[in-house]
Parts: structure tokens; sequence; C-alpha cells
């Protein structure tokens, strides 16, 4: 049986056998979530000529997993609170195994995009349910580790599907790729039948009934009804506004999506929903500086520099093993440092190497490899310690549901970066100058709400109560860092 994980200072040699295992288990299922949620990227270009899609609407494809994800986040995290950690990881891997297998099978547009949908369901569960599963198995001392060596796994995850379609796609077609996704449903038989559950919310929250949980809070009789046609509306909104079919009425079906999510928040959070709702925010902002970069970075590369596809690849390699890296490292300097202090270190870090990135001129390709490997060591591989950040802010009992929901809802914003940095480029003529504005500005307005801990701020100044580390404890006095 699980035992409630030491609060003093351990290293990983120190981790006990089940710990480690818990925490490969989930870094495994995290790589093969980067795997299957990259690939629609990888293959547009072929979609588009099978379909007979422009690839204006073969693009919306990307955005087909946002739709979902804010239910993925919510569901599956009350699944993590009810009946733990290692049930939900289960059924986030099955989702978007499913779901990218599916892929393979979709015959037009539509069925692709409700086949990504249910990738997205998946991925919103596995960040939420992988990252609540390994901090709660490991000591509190190394939880910046936990989450920073966990979301190493995503890049890797990453490049792992870009050399696979250099190989698939020439000699079997993109579908072979989809198919390939379904691979991951073998790691769930393994981590149903080897892996204990997480000691502190099996100490905490597992076998009791008696108090409330984020399940017993949304399926409430008097609420289950209400809830389901509020997600309805939500999703029908979300699939208009993300499939670029809404038309004249986005912006009204914009605020309704708010509205709902509002709704969701209210009472997910109870008291604490001005927390929820200022963690979702500062979410927003850390997809706004560094998701145009991710998707638009190709673009600049090739449009701008004029680098071939292999020397993009190249660079693109290079710019996610920084991510990996980078997310190992704020892991140990956020255990060190604390929570705050390390990620608002390495934001201001990012950017002494955007500037160098974006006016470096054609022709230096390893500088490039080097500035792109330090930028997003920096910029990216800070946001491993962006799990254990939000789970502050929660309590055990609410914990994953209210990660999971306020991480995926601020993921929105990598739906609107995009479309963010395509419009400050047509406005300055350069694509390189609006990726730099977007990443400096943003980046900023991340450093000043983590560093001068506004949601926690907030929760105490509205005396909201709360168990939770962040808003009980000032992370001065917490020796484990939050």
């Amino acid at each position: 049986m699980a035992t409630t994980p030491p609060d003093t200072p351990n290293s990983f040699r120190r981790l006990d056998r089940s710990q480690r295992r818990a925490f490969f288990a989930a870094w495994l299922g995290y790589l093969l979530d980067g795997f299957d949620f990259i690939l629609i990227t990888l293959v547009l270009t072929e979609i588009a000529a099978d379909f007979e899609l422009s690839l204006t609407q073969a693009s919306t494809l990307v955005s087909a997993a946002f739709v979902s994800r804010w239910l993925g986040g919510l569901v599956l995290g009350a699944i993590g609170d009810h009946l733990g950690r290692k049930p939900a990881m289960i059924l986030a891997i099955l989702a978007f195994s499913l779901g990218s297998g599916l892929c393979g099978f979709a015959w037009d547009y539509w069925s692709l995009f409700v086949f990504r949908a249910i990738v997205g369901i998946g991925m919103a569960g596995e960040y939420g349910a992988s990252a609540t599963y390994v901090m709660e198995s490991w000591p509190t001392s190394m939880r910046n580790r936990a989450t920073g060596f966990l979301l190493s796994a995503y890049p890797i995850g990453t490049v792992l599907a870009a050399l696979a379609y250099e190989v698939v796609v020439p000699a079997a077609g993109w579908r072979w790729l989809f198919y390939a996704g379904i691979v991951p449903i073998a790691l769930t038989i393994y981590l149903r039948r080897s892996l204990p559950e997480a000691a502190e919310w099996r100490e905490r929250v597992g076998g009791r009934h008696d108090e409330t949980t984020t399940s017993s809070v949304l399926f409430a009789p008097r609420r289950s009804v209400v809830n389901i046609a509020l997600a309805a509306v939500l999703s029908g909104a979300l699939v208009l506004i993300f499939s670029r079919t809404g038309g004249d009425a986005t912006p009204y079906l914009v605020a309704l999506s708010v509205l709902c999510l509002t709704a969701f928040a209210v009472q997910l959070a109870g008291r604490s929903w001005p927390v929820m709702l200022a963690i979702t925010f500062t979410v927003f902002c850390a997809f706004l500086y560094s998701w145009p970069i991710q998707s638009l970075l190709p673009t600049y590369l090739k449009t701008e520099l004029g680098y071939d596809a292999g020397a993009v690849s190249t660079a693109l390699t290079w710019a996610g093993l920084g991510y990996a890296a980078g997310s190992c490292l704020a892991g140990v300097v956020g255990d060190k440092l604390g929570t705050r202090r390390a990620y608002v270190l390495g934001l201001f870090a990012s950017l002494a190497f955007v500037f160098p990135v974006f006016a470096l001129p054609a022709g230096n390709v390893v500088l490039l490899w080097v500035l792109l490997f330090a930028m997003q060591a920096t910029s990216q591989g800070i946001s491993g310690l962006l799990p254990k950040f939000i789970g502050d802010h929660f309590p055990t009992r609410l914990r994953a549901a209210s990660l999971g929901f306020s991480y995926n809802v601020g993921a929105l914003g990598g739906a609107v970066a995009p479309l963010a940095g395509a419009a400050i480029a047509e406005e300055f003529g350069s694509l390189g100058s609006a990726l730099t504005t977007l990443s400096v500005s943003l980046t900023v307005v991340v450093a000043l709400i983590i560093g001068l801990d506004l949601p926690a701020r907030l929760g105490r100044a509205l005396r909201v109560p709360a168990d939770a580390p962040a808003l009980s404890t000032p992370e001065r006095k917490a020796s484990s860092g939050s």
C-alpha cells in the first residue's frame, strides 16, 4: 500500500521503487500524448489534398482539439478527484489514443474534426491526471522536479513524431501515422496492473465520501441536467468559433463561451472562483507568449530566412530538445529557489534570447540552433513549473479538475496565438517582428503576475477559505518552495 511521501528534502536516487515507476509511467504517457497531439500539424498538406480543403480550412483541424480541452480537463479531472489519479490517467491515455487512431479512418473534414476533438479530451485529461499523480506520489520537497521532469516528455514526443513522419508518410501515407497513435493503449494495461495510487490522494481523499469534491459538485442531482445543457451549448459555440463557421455571430459566440466557462468555474471553485479565473488568465497569457513561436516559427524560418525543409526540421529539433532540457532544469531550480522565483527568473532570462533569434540573418545555421535551444529552454522549459504553480492554489480534493480546467481553458490562448501573430505581422510587415513583440510583451505580463503572486493575493484579499498551499502559506515560509 502506498505511504505518504516524506516532507524532507530528497533526491531521485532516494525515491522508492513505486515512486520511480509512477514517474516513468506518467512520463511515457505524456510523451505519447505529445506524439499523438502534434501529428496533425505534420500532415496538413496531405490532408488538404485528400479532402480537397484549402490550407486555411485544414489548419482549423489543429484548433479542433482546443474545442474539447476544457471538457477533458473538467470531466477527467473530476474523475481523478473522485476515483483517483491513476484511473483518470488511464482514461486520458485511452481517449487520445482512440482519437488518434480514428483520425486514420476519417472520411471528410467533419469526421476528422470530431476525432481530433477526442484527442483534445484525452490530452487535457492527461496533463491534469499525470501532473497530479506524479506530484502526489513524490515528496513535497521534490514536486517542482516532478512536474519539470514530467513535462520534458512532451517535446520529446513531438520530436519522435517528426521522425516518424519522415519514415512513415512517404512509404505508407498519412493515415498510417495516425494508426500508430493507437500504440499507447498498451501502456494502459501496464498502468492498471502495476502502479499504486498517488499517496497524497489516497490518504486525504480516497475512500471518503463525506467531503465535497468536483464530481459531487458538477454531477449533483439538481445540477447535472443544467450542466449537461451548459456543456452542449459551450461545445457548440466553440465548434462554430474554431471551425470558422460562425460568421457574423462569432463575437456573440465568444461572449457566450466566456459566460459558460465562468459558470463552470464558479461551480468548481466555489468562493475561490476569482482565484481560478486569475490562474486561467495567467495560463492564457502564457500561451500567447509561447504558442506564436511554437506554431509560426517554421513559417518564419521558411519565408523570411529562406531555409529548406531539412534545415527547418533540424532547427525545430534543437528547439524541442531545449524545451525538454529546460523543463528538467526548471524543476531543479524550482525546488531550490521556490516555484515563483524560478519561474520569473526563467521568463526574464528568455528575453535575452528572443531578440537575437529574430534578428539573426539567414546563413548562421549553427548559431540559430544554439539560440533556439537556449530560448526554448528558458521560455518554454520554465513552463515545467506550471502544474506545480497551478496545483498549489487548490486543495487535494479539488486539485485534478481545478488544475485541468484552468490550464485547458487558458490553453485557448494557443488557438488565439497564431491569429494574433499573423495580424501583428500584417501590421508590422514582418513575422519576426510580430513574434518578438508578442513574446516579449506577454512574457513580461506573465512574469509580473507570477512574481507579484497576484492570484494568491486575490484569494487572501477576498478571505477565501482554503487549505491550498498558495493561499494558506506564503511561499517564503514554505520549505518546499511553492
